[in-house]
């Protein structure tokens, strides 16, 4: 990268900024440290669950600890979760692999095989359905139905001294981030963290779990409000069914009661939980101490719990934020203080957009509830009218009121061209629905390239689409049209998964000590990720290994992805 001649009082300003961060326990600016040498011994990679690019933009001026250290790396603003399905499994499918969904096979949270011995009921991302104890409700947890390697198992074929570690309190990122060939894997059940069937946890498991327990039991104050919070601090109703909006996540002793795990799942004090674990693993393991570099994968889930359950623009959210900063901020302290010269990539697995209530009081009356006309039972009755066929049990299959519907292999094989036909008009016909796509039409339709901001909602449709799991015909709702008939405060009242940019795009933030840092705000892609990191380890793979491309992370003249 070329370097820009900077006016005189830029450089005094940035410098005192830099003296400012450094006076706050930050690094100050990466140029004055040291350059590193050779590949780092550790890749940390972190996915913060429905982090949006808006949501980092808006916040970004608060942060003081590890996010604003990591703002002093490669800052990508404009990284695109580029195809439609903006789920969970398949977002973080793409961060490690450096391949869309249509290459990853993961489609979706849930899927399904009508002519497969499931039927009817569905197939859950991260599980191994050829187990018969394993339902999508309570899988046995597995990267099974990942049809590609991730970074962690490059690394340990390259050299198998390298170890592959991921936490998380959803067992799909665990999976989706650490693969099929996973030294450590941990994720959140009931009360307490679990790992892969017939394995035992490990000591820093069972010291986190037997914390979780006596806060549980005891119980926690609320969190406080940083200042910069004030004008989120109000109430919007939902409607007949409560509020939103003015939640501190107070957590009572209420261990003998079913919510108080969920109460502490929804709350900051997950992600402190998922770290601390983090924290734990490195010390027992001695990651990035070993002969060859490793991989901790930390994907963060507390932001897309606050978010389904209280919206992304409450106070909830602004508490979380700041909770957010300081828990990356200790992870980055404490691989500080072990010495270890690792490696930062943060990014997210999705977007999300808040309550339609608050958007309609913040200049968007367009948000709305979905028509609960489009729901998959509505659709499947409204179908079966029109074309006279009906089946015992549904006449169509879906996870919600967009994506993928799968017509019930019970139809004959004369008639489902029909019941197609009869799907793809009837969703048309409402004006919430922006794009329908039959199998047919997206199997005959190119892998995109180029920008995907640019892309066509077909496109974005198609960098999900595997013909082997895909539905028979793919609705993407409108812009702003929120796919939850009823709100559940406390619970479900926002989410995401469309095909808009709000969902779609997330920052990108690669950071190193040592390594001179820049911002690029032109768009690129989550599925660069790995690629970059490849390059960086110094791992020879064929062409072709990736759908994405190597990014250059040094703002030096130095190229990280080798010789220009």
């Amino acid at each position: 990268m070329r370097l820009l001649f900077v006016p005189l009082v830029l450089l005094v300003t940035a410098s005192l900024a830099g003296c400012a961060a450094s006076q706050a326990g930050e690094p100050g600016y990466a140029a004055v440290l040291p350059r590193p040498s050779g590949p780092p011994r550790l890749i940390v990679a972190i996915a913060v669950d429905q982090f949006s690019a808006d949501l980092y933009a808006q916040y970004r001026p608060h942060y003081r600890y590890g996010l604003a250290r990591l703002a002093q790396g490669a800052v990508f603003p404009s990284g695109y979760q580029s195809h439609a399905a903006t789920e969970t499994c398949p977002g973080h499918s793409t961060l490690l692999t450096g391949d869309h969904p249509a290459r990853t096979g993961v489609i979706a949270n849930n899927w399904y095989e009508p002519a497969g011995p499931r039927g009817t009921k569905p197939i859950y991302c991260a599980e191994d359905d050829r187990n018969p104890a394993s339902t999508a409700r309570n899988p046995v947890v597995s990267a099974y139905h990942l049809k590609v390697p991730t970074l962690g198992e490059y690394m340990k074929a390259a050299d198998p001294r390298s170890r592959n570690v991921a936490v998380s309190a959803k067992d799909r990122a665990v999976m989706m981030m650490g693969g099929h060939t996973i030294d450590a894997a941990y994720w959140w059940k009931g009360a307490g963290f679990v790992t892969l069937a017939g394995r035992d946890l490990a000591p820093a498991a069972m010291t986190e779990n037997t914390a979780v327990t006596a806060t549980l039991k005891a119980g926690a104050p609320a969190l406080s409000a940083p200042a910069w919070c004030q004008s989120a601090d109000h109430a919007v109703a939902l409607g007949t069914k409560g509020s939103t909006g003015q939640g501190r996540f107070a957590l009572p002793a209420l261990a003998s009661e079913a919510k108080a795990p969920d109460m502490f799942r929804i709350s900051p004090r997950m992600d402190a939980a998922t770290i601390d674990l983090a924290n734990g693993l490195v010390d027992e393991m001695g990651l990035g101490k070993g002969p060859a570099p490793d991989i901790l994968s930390v994907s963060l889930s507390a932001t897309d719990y606050i978010g389904h359950a209280t919206g992304t623009e409450g106070v909830e959210m602004c508490i979380q934020m700041g909770e957010l900063d300081k828990n990356i901020g200790r992870l980055m302290d404490h691989l500080d203080a072990l010495g270890i010269d690792y490696m930062v990539v943060l990014s997210a697995d999705h977007g999300g957009l808040d309550t339609p209530e608050r958007l309609d009081e913040q200049a968007l009356p367009r948000a709305v509830r979905v028509d609960p006309a489009l729901m998959p039972d509505a659709l499947s009755k409204a179908v079966s009218a029109k074309t006279g066929i009906k089946v015992d049990g549904p006449l169509l299959v879906a996870d919600a009121a967009f994506g993928d519907f799968y017509v019930n292999r019970a139809v004959p094989a004369a008639q489902r061209p029909a019941v197609i036909q009869a799907l793809v008009a009837t969703a048309r016909s409402n004006s919430q629905v922006a794009a329908v796509f039959t199998s047919e039409d997206l199997g005959k339709t190119p892998m995109p390239s180029g920008n995907p901001q640019d892309w066509t909602l077909k496109e974005r449709a198609r960098a999900s689409f595997d013909p082997a799991r895909s539905g028979d015909v793919i609705i993407l709702l409108d812009r702003a049209i929120v796919p939850i008939p009823e709100p559940l405060p406390g619970a479900y009242i926002a989410t995401h998964g469309s095909a808009w940019d709000y969902d779609r795009r997330v920052p990108m933030l690669f950071w190193r000590k040592g390594v001179p840092g820049f911002e690029q705000p032109q768009p690129v892609e989550t599925v660069d990720i790995a690629p970059t990191l490849a390059a960086i380890l110094g791992l020879t793979l064929p062409d072709g290994t990736f759908d994405g491309r190597c990014l250059d992370v040094d703002g030096s003249a130095a190229n990280t992805c080798g010789a220009k």
